[in-house]
């Protein structure tokens, strides 16, 4: 099995490529090792095609508890787990550690990074999303998101810096401003990060520290809407927020983020003062989709057919947060997980009828309900017309994020972690870790962030001026707030 290389087609000069080249087998290329494009290659596993998977990265992510590593509750090898180490025991597929940067439609190749280009006959993008800074990607420099493990490690190194700077600082101001955390966007990801956090700081480090007071840490939560947890019941919402408020955090709804600095937050003319700001406010498709010329809607993912492809392409499948696909009520699906499992199954069928000649099937979404937890014994559930939330919602949500994680040890690990978490209120993962930052300078950082570089990219590509990065040192002054 051998996955079929090109040159780049604007520099091969070379014709497209034909389906089932040399009477090989039909080859199939996935675009992302995230839950839809892992449900798909496992789905072909025994097809009769060649399967060729890219990711940037080898590890499949487990996201709904990436916050969990950011927040010290597990580590990274209990989250993710290597491709290779899931799809290897299938000879039909292979993994490329690779980024995908285009996709010629006509000619039927997605291009590499390096230039270099791989063609198919079937294509699967689920590329997934990133943080969406709407318009902002400096922002990125003082509120990393949280979309990967390099931003979970980054998220923990800040916070673990921000007790480590408080405990040697001598002003009593300045140490309530190392403490004060702003958490930007009221989802699913930011309640669950500020229910964490809040944990953290009462419970688990309470008692490691002398001059500072980690139970004092003012944790903010800034929303721009009404109120949280848009597209759950909204009592359920309701309760979930009461149960935030419980745990000391303060919630802010209706507050627009103007401008962040060094110094914090600012919603409309009032600066919010925070030693540590994370963004959990939206994500957005990843850049492969910008590169299509396809019809796309105002979030900027791909609208696809009945059965995921793209219109024009019926060779093309669009799933995950890259796509937009309306379920029955005329609405974009959410991006949820099993959303893109499902997706991923049904393309790969639908790639096998194709082959044997048969008509596809439609996708049909089977709604597996939505859950978030806020802390210990706390959470909401909603599964379909039922809705609960407290003991019962916190053990039904670890039932359920313990059955979707890879792998027996993962499991094992994970309820291990936790189990001893809830009787001693102790966390093992809180390691800090990596050279981003400054020793004990929370908020300063040496290189500029993934968001940056990638806008700093496109600028180049669009040949618009490109400012230059900041290279590490003294940090910038801050910046005046932003006339309206």
């Amino acid at each position: 099995m051998h996955a079929r290389m090109t040159a780049s087609p604007r520099e091969s000069g070379l014709d497209p490529v034909a389906p089932y080249l040399s009477g090989m087998a039909p080859h199939v290329v996935i675009v992302g090792g995230g839950f839809g494009g892992l449900n798909a290659a496992k789905a072909l596993r025994y097809a009769p095609v060649e399967v060729t998977l890219l990711d940037r990265n080898n590890y499949h992510l487990f996201q709904p508890l990436l916050y969990q590593v950011a927040m010290s509750g597990l580590s990274t090898t209990e989250i993710a787990t290597p491709i290779r180490s899931i799809l290897g025991r299938y000879p039909n597929v292979s993994v490329l550690l690779d980024e995908v940067v285009d996709v010629d439609l006509d000619d039927r190749r997605v291009v590499l990074r390096g230039g270099e280009a791989l063609a198919y006959d079937y294509l699967v993008l689920a590329a997934g999303a990133k943080t969406n800074y709407f318009g902002h990607p400096e922002w990125s420099r003082n509120a990393p998101g949280l979309k990967d493990l390099d931003d979970a490690l980054e998220i923990r190194r800040r916070v673990l810096l921000a007790f480590e700077a408080a405990e040697r600082e001598p002003n009593a101001a300045v140490r309530r401003r190392l403490l004060s955390f702003a958490i930007i966007g009221a989802g699913p990801t930011g309640i669950e990060m500020a229910g964490a956090l809040a944990e953290l700081a009462r419970f688990v480090l309470a008692r490691d520290f002398r001059r500072a007071r980690p139970e004092e840490a003012r944790i903010l939560l800034l929303e721009a809407a009404d109120r949280c947890l848009l597209g759950f019941d909204p009592q359920l919402a309701a309760q979930a927020c009461r149960q935030l408020e419980q745990m000391g955090v303060q919630i802010r709804f209706g507050a627009k983020v103007r401008h962040i600095d060094e110094r914090g937050v600012w919603v409309g003319d009032e600066l919010l003062e925070a030693g540590t700001v994370i963004w959990t406010a939206g994500v957005k498709p990843q850049n492969l989709a910008e590169r299509l010329d396809v019809e796309k809607d105002r979030k900027g993912r791909i609208v696809v057919e009945p059965d995921c492809s793209i219109p024009g392409h019926p060779e093309v499948f669009a799933i995950g947060d890259i796509a937009c696909f309306r379920g029955p009520d005329g609405e974009p699906l959410p991006g949820l997980a099993p959303v893109a499992m499902q997706q991923g199954r049904s393309v790969a069928y639908n790639i096998v009828r194709s082959i044997q000649g048969e008509r596809r099937l439609p996708f049909r979404y089977r709604d597996r309900g939505m859950m978030a937890t806020v802390g210990r014994s706390r959470a909401v559930v909603q599964l379909r017309r039922l809705r609960f939330d407290g003991l019962p919602a916190w053990l039904t949500w670890v039932a359920v994020h313990v059955f979707y994680l890879i792998g027996f040890r993962n499991r094992l690990l994970v309820l291990a972690d936790w189990f001893y978490s809830y009787l001693t209120y102790r966390r093992g993962a809180r390691l800090i870790t990596g050279r981003r930052l400054q020793a004990g300078v929370p908020r300063r950082m040496i290189e500029p962030s993934e968001v940056e570089r990638d806008a700093l990219r496109r600028a180049e590509e669009k040949g618009e001026p490109v400012p230059s990065p900041w290279n590490g040192g003294e940090p910038p002054p801050p910046e005046p707030y932003p006339a309206p």
